[in-house]
């Protein structure tokens, strides 16, 4: 494709479609017998969205492929069963609610990086994490594996982005000096192997407490600082927006 930037200056590839033969890279990916995490979180009315993910997930996520996709929510009871792939298992993790729960996001990255050293690292290659509240429409395949993946945010194409985006205030560690940036990343979809994701994770929720010690709070808590912490470890892939579009936009 002609029509959009296939490269990063580090050369790193973006994937979009049209970019990649998923038919080759399936076969290579079969040959090397990976498993693929995936997690996503269900909190209080987020439970809702459980039934049409996982449908949709199972169907369209890495397709074909040994998937384990870890739930974690407050409501374990209120999940229906779900007939998986023979491929796939779902494993379902029971989470407190409590009080300082009140977004989910300012405790994730905890979650994810505690649950790497306790369990994931002994059963998966690969860890992506994404948001409960879609609904995958198409495959997503093994053109996304890489060590490091970063999805470029649709805020990136939108007009005024630096005024919707980034944290530009200079308190916060997560902040990033105007001109600086490079691409702009959601939280709502990123991974790769399970090292970088323990590192990423855990240096994104440091950088969460440094706010909360110090009485302040990024504009957008856990993504202001994946994307600082991506500023300086550049991601091996990056993903277009088409993986994870805001529709809200």
């Amino acid at each position: 494709r002609r029509d959009v930037l296939v490269l990063t200056p580090w050369l790193a590839p973006i994937v979009w479609e049209g970019t990649f033969s998923r038919d080759i890279l399936n076969a290579q990916y079969v040959q090397k017998n990976l498993v693929t995490g995936v997690v996503t979180f269900a909190v209080e009315k987020y439970w809702f969205f459980i039934e049409g993910f996982m449908r949709s997930a199972n169907k369209y996520f890495l397709a074909g492929h040994q998937v384990n996709f870890y739930l974690f929510t407050d409501n374990p009871e209120k999940i229906s069963h779900l007939q998986m792939a023979p491929e796939n298992r779902l494993f379902v993790i029971p989470v407190q609610n409590h009080s300082g729960w009140q977004d989910i996001s300012t405790s994730r990255m905890d979650i994810i990086s505690t649950y790497i050293h306790s369990q994931f690292q002994y059963e998966v290659d690969y860890l992506y994490s994404m948001d409960i509240d879609v609904q995958l429409l198409a495959h997503i395949g093994v053109e996304i594996i890489d060590a490091l993946v970063a999805t470029i945010s649709s805020w990136q194409f939108t007009p005024y982005r630096e005024n919707k985006a980034y944290e530009t205030h200079p308190e916060p560690p997560a902040a990033i000096p105007e001109g600086e940036w490079d691409f702009y990343y959601t939280a709502s979809f990123y991974g790769g192997s399970v090292s970088e994701v323990y590192k990423l994770t855990r240096a994104c929720f440091e950088g969460v407490m440094e706010d909360r010690e110090n009485g302040i709070e990024a504009r957008w808590r856990d993504e202001s600082h994946l994307n600082k912490y991506l500023l300086h470890h550049k991601p091996t892939r990056l993903l277009s927006p088409e993986y994870y579009w805001d529709a809200e936009l």
